[in-house]
């Protein structure tokens, strides 16, 4: 059974005489593990906020009634020319409607479903933004502004006003930033709406929407769902759009297909219609992993060069300790006990400097027109993060420390001393 106080205080006195090559090692494992915390930290945090600021904003299925040509074309009921090859020019999309039919009872189903966090009634129309003898084109949004901002984050993109705001205010408008500059308006002002059917309306500004695109912002706004319905002539039941959120995002192609065959409506799904985006995400997040698993070998590499030199140079304290009984496998253990002691102490202040610097970077100013509502670098303080920083010290350690120490384990003290 080996005798830990004395092989313990064997490491320490060798790690204390020799502190130069010691406070190396340890802070080759603080650095190592420091640029790691740090940079995946501000990398998985800087690929969050990108990814938010598309997924945010998407519903995870959206049901709408797509335009599309019939299916049966007039020829196709003519028997006679069934096997024949036929050229039809200037084929019409079929009479549809952009209302969805049954849309609340649709939706009522919906939210029943217990994967489903929610169902969003829209209404979506083109208008013109009338001030003065300005026009512009543009697209108005009907919502439900507080379950919006519940659910799809959307006072993230309010730099003026509320949801509330525009909730409890008829014949209110969250007017888009682009238009807003465009045509000099500001909160409380009126701004004159008229739809494609014709008619001029008169709303009042009650905040800024700026979701980052400026094309998007340029042209979109947002009212409530009964203004649009009142401004289009509409019954209270015509809804074009229906956005859904679930609890969890992988239900998002099964059950859009189910909506899709249910209820003849096409039902988009997240994953197809930000299929480019996510193939960037997957990408960004293979860059940093690869980059910090690169910082934490070399921090490795660097602590079992200087234990395999302070095993070199202890030749003669290998040959003493074997001399004086100590067996090969406590010779090892003293090894790996200094191995294991300088992993320790760089593991916890190369956490310590990365949570200081990632907390420093999570202090910098960061403004930019496209994200109006962050304000410094994002980071991401993920715990496993530091589980896995201070993982892999220890482990490189062990790893540094048991290679070396399984050589000096096999000295013959006889060779050492009769070499001196």
């Amino acid at each position: 059974m080996a005798n830990w106080s004395v092989i313990l205080n064997i490491a320490k006195t060798h790690l204390l005489t020799k502190i130069k090559q010691t406070s190396t090692a340890a802070l080759g494992v603080t650095f190592g593990i420091g640029a790691y915390i740090t940079l995946v930290c501000f990398m998985t945090g800087l690929n969050s906020m990108l990814d938010d600021l598309i997924l945010n904003q998407t519903p995870h299925i959206h049901v709408y009634n797509e335009i599309e040509p019939s299916k049966k074309q007039p020829i196709s009921l003519y028997d006679n020319v069934e096997g024949s090859f036929n050229v039809v020019h200037s084929i019409k999309p079929k009479l549809s409607q952009k209302k969805i039919h049954n849309a609340l009872p649709i939706i009522k189903y919906l939210e029943e479903n217990p994967n489903v966090r929610g169902a969003l009634p829209q209404i979506k129309t083109q208008i013109f933004y009338i001030a003065g003898s300005i026009e512009l084109g543009g697209n108005l949004t009907g919502i439900n502004a507080i379950d919006e901002a519940n659910l799809f984050n959307m006072g993230d993109y309010i730099v003026e006003g509320s949801a509330e705001d525009l909730q409890n205010t008829d014949n209110g408008i969250l007017l888009g930033i682009g238009i807003a500059e465009k045509m000099s308006l500001k909160v409380g002002d009126r701004v004159q709406l008229s739809p494609i059917n014709g008619g001029i309306f008169p709303l009042k500004i009650v905040g800024f929407y700026q979701s980052g695109i400026a094309d998007l912002d340029a042209i979109q706004s947002f009212t409530n769902i009964k203004t649009v319905q009142r401004i289009l002539g509409k019954a209270n039941n015509y809804i074009t759009d229906i956005n859904v959120k679930l609890y969890d995002i992988e239900q998002a192609i099964p059950m859009s297909k189910k909506i899709e065959q249910q209820f003849n409506l096409t039902a988009m799904d997240i994953k197809t219609a930000n299929a480019q985006f996510e193939t960037g995400t997957t990408i960004r997040n293979l860059i940093t992993y690869a980059v910090s698993i690169t910082l934490l070998i070399v921090a490795g590499f660097g602590i079992y060069n200087i234990l395999n030199m302070l095993i070199y140079e202890k030749m003669n304290d290998i040959a003493i300790l074997k001399a004086t009984g100590f067996s090969g496998k406590d010779v090892q253990l003293i090894f790996m006990s200094q191995a294991m002691i300088i992993g320790f102490v760089g593991g916890i202040l190369g956490l310590l400097i990365g949570y200081g610097l990632a907390s420093l970077i999570d202090t910098i100013p960061f403004q930019t027109e496209a994200l109006p509502t962050v304000e410094t670098y994002p980071i991401n303080m993920n715990p496993l993060f530091f589980v896995i920083g201070f993982s892999f010290a220890m482990l490189s350690t062990f790893l540094a420390g048991y290679l070396p120490s399984k050589k000096a384990k096999k000295i013959d003290p006889v060779n050492i001393i009769r070499g001196q």
